[in-house]
Parts: C-alpha cells; structure tokens; sequence
C-alpha cells in the first residue's frame, strides 16, 4: 500500500489528503473513494472516521483517500467544499499514477463530515465551488455519495451550521443556502443513506429529510435507518468502537458492504 500526504491549499498545513493506494495486482483498475470524517465543522475525527474507514473499502475494490479540511472557524463556506473540490480534482488528475478509474470516484463522510460529503453531490455546479480552478464543466461531481449519520438541515443539529459559517447568528437565508435537503434536484449525484433511528445527536430526520429530497428529485438512492446506536458508529465493529460496546452491531456493520455493492452496480 502506498501512503502519503498531498497538501491542497498553500499555506494550509491543516488542509491535505492521506492517500491508501493498494498495489496494482494483475492490471485491475480500482475505484477511488474520498473519505471525509466527522467533527461537527469543530474538528477532523479522522482516529474512528478516517484511516478505519478506508482500509475498510480496500477490500472491495476502492483505493481510498482522507481528507482533511478546515474547522474550528478557520474559514467559513465555502471553503470547505473547495477543499473537497481540490481533493477530487487532484485524485482525477492523478487516475493513471494511482492505478483508479476517475469515473469511479465516490465520497463517503460522517456527520458533519457526511454533509460536506454531500456537499460535493448537490453543490458540485455552484459557481463559488469551482471559481478560479481549471477543470472542466462536472468534472468534480463525484459518481456518488455516502452520507453516514449525517447533519443535513440545521433543524436538527444547529451546531454544525454555525461553525461551517463561522457565525453563531446567521440568518435563516444563510442557513437554508447550505441546507443539503432544500437544494436536491436532477443534477445531484445518486446517495447511499445511512443513519439509526435513536440518534440523539444528529436526528434521524436528517436522513428522512435528504431521502424524501431525492426521491422528489427522481434521482437514485438507497436508504438504510438501523433502529439503534448512537451517533458515531462509524464501522460498527470493535476497530472503531474505542472499547465502546454500543458501538459494535454486526448489522450495522455491514454498511461498508452495502455501499460497496452498491457503488458497483452504479458504476455497471
């Protein structure tokens, strides 16, 4: 396996991509998954929903990259999605050195991780996201998204909002502009849905909301609500669980193959 770290903004030493580059075996061209972990736009929980979690893809055919982004207030919208942006752009650029097929590239992300996951799905053509960045028209728009027990609308975790804002007072107009489920429609790339029904921290209904948006939308999803786990399963299995057993179920646990099986009948 191959690993480095690719820094994305100059100046930026917070900003950068882990690369999990498995060895080529036999000429098989991978897909790419970006991963994005949680944090609440506060942090990067990349201990439980970073490395983890890519080497979980590994098996089923991804090589796999984290990404790590701005938080705790450093840069308010849209710096965030640029920085996935860069990301992207940098794994397509980079397809043929990294062994991946660039119309194979799919982002998966946790909480608030998860929303800027499906950031890059819904807000992919804003023309603040792509300003100044030489690519070509969708060139960014990842295959599909993953958005694991993520924050959607800030009626349900208000949180996240404000940090991604840098702003503990913004207006409703503000607040709705970044909300994932108001901005569904044809153009958005298909999402794998995960949540539990119990979440106390980020509802459920953030699920239910983005599902019912892309089902107004016509555009593919899967949704899956598991009935109980907190918030930040992650794999749910011990590798993550931090000695927690209330995060480990086996059924939870078979996200990760879900996904993937799912991400490959896309790509049929």
């Amino acid at each position: 396996m191959k690993y480095e770290k690719i820094y994305l903004k100059e100046g930026r030493p917070d900003v950068y991509l882990e690369t999990f580059i498995a060895e080529s075996v036999g000429g098989y061209t991978r897909k790419a998954i970006l991963v994005i972990p949680g944090g609440g736009y506060g942090a990067v929980c990349a201990d439980r929903e970073g490395e983890p979690i890519a080497l979980a893809f590994l098996p089923y055919g991804f090589s796999a990259f984290v990404l790590h982004y701005s938080v705790d207030r450093v840069e308010p919208y849209p710096a965030q999605i640029r920085e996935a942006t860069l990301a992207i752009k940098h794994i397509k650029d980079n397809a043929e050195t990294y062994g991946i097929d660039p119309d194979k590239l799919f982002v998966v992300g946790f909480s608030a991780g998860g929303h800027l996951t499906a950031s890059t799905g819904v807000f992919w053509n804003r023309p603040e996201v792509t300003e100044g960045m030489d690519m070509p028209e969708g060139y960014n728009k990842p295959r599909g998204i993953m958005p694991i027990y993520s924050v959607v609308n800030p009626k349900w975790h208000a949180g996240s909002f404000y940090n991604l804002l840098c702003k503990d007072d913004p207006t409703q107009e503000e607040l709705d502009y970044v909300s994932i489920d108001l901005h569904v429609n044809k153009d958005s790339a298909p999402a794998f849905i995960v949540h539990t029904a119990d979440d106390t921290c980020v509802g459920v209904r953030n699920a239910l909301s983005l599902a019912s948006a892309y089902s107004d939308a016509g555009v593919d999803f899967e949704l899956h609500i598991f009935p109980h786990a907190p918030h930040g399963v992650a794999l749910g299995n011990e590798i993550t669980a931090c000695g927690e057993s209330v995060w480990v179920d086996s059924m939870i646990a078979e996200w990760v193959r879900m996904a993937a099986y799912w991400a490959d009948q896309l790509c049929k």
